[in-house]
This record gives C-alpha cells, sequence and structure tokens, in this order.
C-alpha cells in the first residue's frame, strides 16, 4: 500500500453500516468520513481556486485573436487606444463562463468519478489558447480546436489507451509526480501572495528582497493562524484560516486603501505593495452574469486553409499531451494525499475520471473560457479531510453560486488563500520517501520531475522530463525489456511536445 503521509485532519473511523444513497453513492462511510467533513473540504477546494475568478478574464479576457477582437467578437481598438470598455465586457463574459464551467464539470466530476477533485479552466493551457492559438486563428476557431482537444482525448478514454497509459507508470515517477506537485502548488501559492515575484528577470522574495506591505503581512498573518490551528488540532482549520485572513483583509483595505497591484515601470513607480489579485472590498451583493460567450465556436473553419492546417494540428496535439499529463499528474497527487490509491498505485473509479476530465476540455473550449481539467489545489480539501466525490460536487455549487455572488468571492484576496496551498504543499512532501535515492534509475527521474515542476511552472514540462530520462537510463543499463511499450510511446510523444515551437516554425516557415 502506498504510505500515508501527514494529514491535516485525522480521518475517522468508517461506519459500519450506510446511511442512505448518498452515503453510499460517494462510499462516504467506506472511506472513513462524513457529509460535514465533505462540506468542509468543497469549500476549503472552491476557495484555494476561486482565483481563476479573476485570472482566467485577466488572461483570456484581454487578448485580442488574429483580426484584433476580444472574445464575443468585441473589437479590441488598436494599441495605442485599446477600447478598455469593450475588454470589460470580454472579461465579465469570461468570469461567468468560467464559473459555470467549473461549477458543471465539478458536479461531474464529484457524481460520475466519485473523486474529490474539482475542474476549472487550467493556467499555462488558457495562456497558450490566449497568446499561441488565437494570434493565428479568430477566437470561434481557437476554442473550437480546444473541443477537438477533448473530443480526442475522450476517444483515448473510451478507447482503454488513456487509462492503460495512467496503470503504465513506474512507482518512483507515481511518487515523484506527487511530489513535484506538492512544490508546484507552494509556489502557486507564494506566487500569488507576492512572497515570491521575480525582480530584475530574477526570482526573489517580496519587494525588493524584503515583506513589504500589508497583503504580505496578510498572508502571514493567514499562515501563523493555519499552523496554529493545526497544532491545537482544530476542525476544519484550512478554511477557519482563510475566513479569519479575508476579514483581517478587509479591514486592512478598508483602513489603509492599499489598492491593487501594479508593477513598476521606467513611467511610473506602480504600486508593487497593493494586492496580487482581488482587493478585498465589498461592491455589493448579487451581479447577473452574461452568459453571451457559451457555444460560440467554428468547429471546422481552422481547418479550412490549407497553409494552416498542419498549424491547427500541432496546436492540438500540444494542447492534448498537457492536458492528458497534467489530470494524470493530479490524480496522483490528490489520491496519495487522501490515502486513496490501491496497492498498485491506481485510484477508485479511474476510467469514469477520465471521462469527465475528458468532457471537462470539450466543455471549456464550448465555453470560450479555455479547457477545463483537474486542479491541483483540490490536494487542499483533501488536506481538509475530502476523500469524496460530494467535496467536489460541493465545490461546483460553489463555483455556480459565484456566477451571481461575484462581488463577495472577489472579497477574498489571493494573500488569505494561499498559505493553505504552502501548507498543502508541505503534507505531499511525505511521498518523497517512497523514492529509492541510492539508485540512480529512480532518483535522477524523480529528481527531474521533482525540481521541473516548480521551476518551469509546469506540471507537464517536469513529468515529460522524467518519463524521457526514465526510458533512457534502462535503455543505458541494457534493460530495454523492462520498458512498458507504452512508455516509449509517451517518451517519443514528449520529445514532439518539447520541440513543438520548432516544428512550428518550420511549418510556418515552409
Amino acid at each position: 500500500m502506498v504510505s500515508k503521509s501527514p494529514k491535516a485532519v485525522r480521518r475517522p473511523a468508517a461506519q459500519q453500516s450506510s446511511s442512505g444513497p448518498i452515503d453510499r453513492w460517494f462510499e462516504i462511510s467506506k472511506r472513513g468520513s462524513t457529509v460535514p467533513t465533505e462540506v468542509i473540504g468543497g469549500l476549503v477546494t472552491f476557495f484555494a481556486m476561486a482565483y481563476i475568478l479573476a485570472l482566467n478574464p485577466l488572461i483570456i479576457g484581454t487578448a485580442t485573436d488574429v483580426l484584433g477582437n476580444f472574445l464575443g467578437g468585441i473589437p479590441g481598438g488598436s494599441p495605442d487606444a485599446p477600447n478598455l470598455e469593450g475588454m470589460a465586457q470580454s472579461k465579465s463574459m469570461v468570469a461567468a463562463a468560467t464559473a459555470l464551467v467549473a461549477g458543471v464539470m465539478s458536479i461531474l466530476m464529484g457524481v460520475i468519478g466519485r473523486f474529490p477533485i474539482a475542474l476549472a479552466t487550467g493556467l499555462g493551457l488558457n495562456a497558450v489558447v490566449a497568446f499561441t492559438v488565437a494570434a493565428q486563428f479568430p477566437w470561434e476557431q481557437a476554442m473550437a480546436l480546444v473541443v477537438w482537444e477533448g473530443i480526442f482525448i475522450a476517444l483515448l478514454v473510451f478507447t482503454g489507451f488513456r487509462t492503460a497509459v495512467f496503470r503504465a507508470v513506474p512507482p518512483s515517477l507515481r511518487s515523484a509526480i506527487s511530489v513535484g506537485i506538492g512544490m508546484f502548488v507552494a509556489l502557486v501559492g507564494l506566487a500569488n501572495a507576492g512572497i515570491v515575484r521575480t525582480g530584475g528577470g530574477l526570482i526573489e522574495m517580496g519587494v525588493a528582497g524584503s515583506l513589504r506591505g500589508w497583503p504580505m503581512a496578510i498572508f502571514v498573518f493567514g499562515l501563523i493562524v493555519l499552523i496554529v490551528l493545526q497544532v491545537l488540532k482544530v476542525r476544519g482549520s484550512l478554511l477557519l484560516s482563510i475566513l479569519a485572513a479575508t476579514i483581517a483583509a478587509v479591514i486592512v483595505e478598508s483602513v489603509a486603501k492599499v489598492g491593487v497591484f501594479i508593477p513598476a515601470s521606467d513611467d511610473s513607480p506602480g504600486n508593487p505593495t497593493g494586492w496580487m489579485l482581488n482587493v478585498p472590498t465589498f461592491h455589493g451583493v448579487v451581479d447577473t452574469p452574461d452568459l453571451g460567450l457559451i457555444g460560440r465556436v467554428d468547429m471546422f473553419g481552422a481547418f479550412t486553409d490549407p497553409k494552416l492546417i498542419i498549424t491547427a494540428l500541432l496546436l492540438v496535439f500540444a494542447l492534448m499531451l498537457a492536458d492528458f499529463f497534467d489530470t494524470m499528474g493530479t490524480v496522483v497527487a490528490v489520491g496519495a494525499e487522501g490515502n486513496l490509491l490501491d496497492s498498485k498505485g491506481n485510484p477508485p473509479h479511474l476510467s469514469p475520471i477520465l471521462v469527465v476530465d475528458s468532457l471537462g476540455a470539450a466543455a471549456g473550449g464550448l465555453g470560450s473560457v479555455s479547457s477545463n481539467t483537474a486542479f491541483v489545489e483540490s490536494t487542499s480539501g483533501v488536506a481538509a479531510g475530502a476523500r469524496t466525490g460530494l467535496a467536489s460536487v460541493v465545490t461546483g455549487v460553489a463555483f455556480l453560486i459565484a456566477m451571481f455572488f461575484a462581488p463577495i468571492i472577489n472579497m477574498v484576496p489571493s494573500e488569505a488563500a494561499s498559505p493553505v496551498l504552502l501548507f498543502v504543499g508541505f503534507l505531499m512532501m511525505g511521498q518523497i520517501t517512497k523514492i529509492d535515492w541510492d539508485d540512480i534509475e529512480d532518483a535522477l527521474p524523480a529528481f527531474l520531475t521533482i525540481a521541473l515542476m516548480p521551476f518551469t511552472y509546469s506540471i507537464t514540462t517536469g513529468m515529460g522530463a522524467g518519463f524521457i530520462v526514465w526510458v533512457l537510463l534502462k535503455v543505458l543499463r541494457g534493460k530495454v525489456r523492462t520498458v512498458h511499450p507504452l512508455l516509449w510511446v509517451i517518451s517519443i510523444a514528449f520529445v514532439i511536445y518539447f520541440i513543438q515551437g520548432i516544428l512550428l516554425d518550420l511549418v510556418q516557415a515552409g
């Protein structure tokens, strides 16, 4: 069995009998959980990943396509005179659609996959869509490529290929993936809080190497509250720390008027000590969502120009590979953190989990918000005690509510939720003991996986390097026959993924 890593919440003893159909379907008692614990875990996951409601509009909603338009066909204006009103409308539509798709897909994951993983627009994937795909295609065609990506991944699931790949991953790489994702999650939390940021092209702590400003103080306050509650073994400590830090942030903003983070430039000192994402101020309670982006796709337009067909296929392949392996890493990490993996390192209900995730990719394209994928922040809910799909249902419902109560959700600054992500990184380090550091065949691929995930800010990059080097070492040591055939396929696919930029340049030059 996979060894247990330290847990934020002790699992209660499993009950001997089910209390009803909900308990039986979600296997709540069987997995040693309770309904209140699942609700708390689902809410913790929501607050840990709610930043996507602010961040995705900033990425997808502010980028223009090859025609110079924002999403929804809104004219983008010119570089010297951007259409700010149109940008605001685009961001509003992206925020509403992001919440809707995340809500629906998280609920489906909970009900069908019965696993404590929530889905939302994948970071990194959305940047590729915004700045690479949309730079070469109109938005409707760019989002259609995302839909095609989801369809192709679904076909791999239904043929059994994706499940077979999941099961073929060596145990050492599974452990390394969990640890690497833990480091990645910790870095995401530190970056979202402004504790780690770039300065002069290098990574540094805070502002010029100092923890300056009220937002960083809120992060430290939230972290201290979380640690104290953990030491005192207070139930729901992760959620309570978020709420405590948010209340403190609202008070600070009302008095100090900190404002939003603005990077310094040659023309302006900016506001480097501002809130990184959401400013914790009250701007009402209810906001009517604009769902005008739903269904705005042109499924075949990208393939009508012979000069762009190969480009379109390469972009679909790149999106598919990143989505394919990001999810695998997240499922392994969540399963390991919740002690939900079997003796071979596989989670329960694997096929339904992968089916829903595949549908999430297509749904993200249909919603014009980019591919939806399993969020690694789900580990925060598992750390709070979540063990079943009921937690994902709670997270999904919270996203649907957020469509209408966006002003309240936006009161939670990233600095208040980020301490939970840092703590989750600590919890996930427990898997590192499963790696044989005296054997280079295990240790080197594991190290590259762990190191490159945070250093490149990409789960896929870390996994790709680990797979390629693992196969290479087996070849060098004369153990070719021990390499699963699927691992050869995966490694070759990753080589293509890593040189996709060169291939795109060659195609476009030709």
